[in-house]
């Protein structure tokens, strides 16, 4: 039984190159390039302008990298060639977020103000001050980045406040109940 999301080949948009090397895959696009190494067991081919990863053995541990390797590689390609970004709100008075230099400093209620600087590879954008997003080529560090970012005042359950993804649905409390 082979990997349901390993089987599916790799469309490679227009614009994206790819190389194969063994066991080294790397895509370059028009947002950067990304590198990444195959694990051992699964040998990975272009056929036309799709990415096909085919597994040595059907062993279970080669089986769970196939499915696995096929989605990295698939989330590299989407990056090359188009990035990602996460929308963060900032929601509460006087919570707000201010472009400094590269980063970004944020005022969220505490007795100090707090700069988050761009890891390797990351951009922020401000479209306004309370509205961050964050971009990158790599899919995993633009989720940790904003799951970072979020961690700095998650949002709470009374009032809403705090920083939620543009997308996230807050679980609101009724709060005390009063004579």
């Amino acid at each position: 039984m082979a990997s349901h999301i390993g089987k599916l080949p790799v469309t490679i948009p227009a614009g994206v190159e790819v190389k194969i090397d063994g066991q080294s895959f790397s895509a370059k696009g028009v947002k950067g390039t990304d590198s990444y190494v195959i694990p051992e067991g699964i040998t990975a081919s272009v056929e036309g302008n799709e990415i096909v990863l085919v597994p040595v053995d059907d062993l279970r541990p080669t089986r769970a990298k196939h499915g696995l390797a096929r989605s990295i590689i698939a989330s590299m390609v989407k990056g090359v060639h188009e990035g990602y970004a996460k929308t963060l709100e900032i929601v509460g008075t006087g919570y707000r977020a201010q472009m400094k230099g590269k980063g970004i400093e944020f005022s969220l209620g505490y007795s100090h103000t707090i700069t988050v600087e761009p890891p390797a590879g990351i951009e922020f954008e401000l479209p306004n001050p309370n509205q961050v997003i964050v971009k990158g080529i790599d899919k995993q560090a633009v989720g940790q980045c904003a799951a970072n970012i979020r961690k700095l005042r998650a949002p709470e359950p009374y009032k809403g406040k705090g920083i939620k993804y543009s997308d996230e649905h807050i679980l609101r409390k009724a709060g005390k109940a009063g004579k």
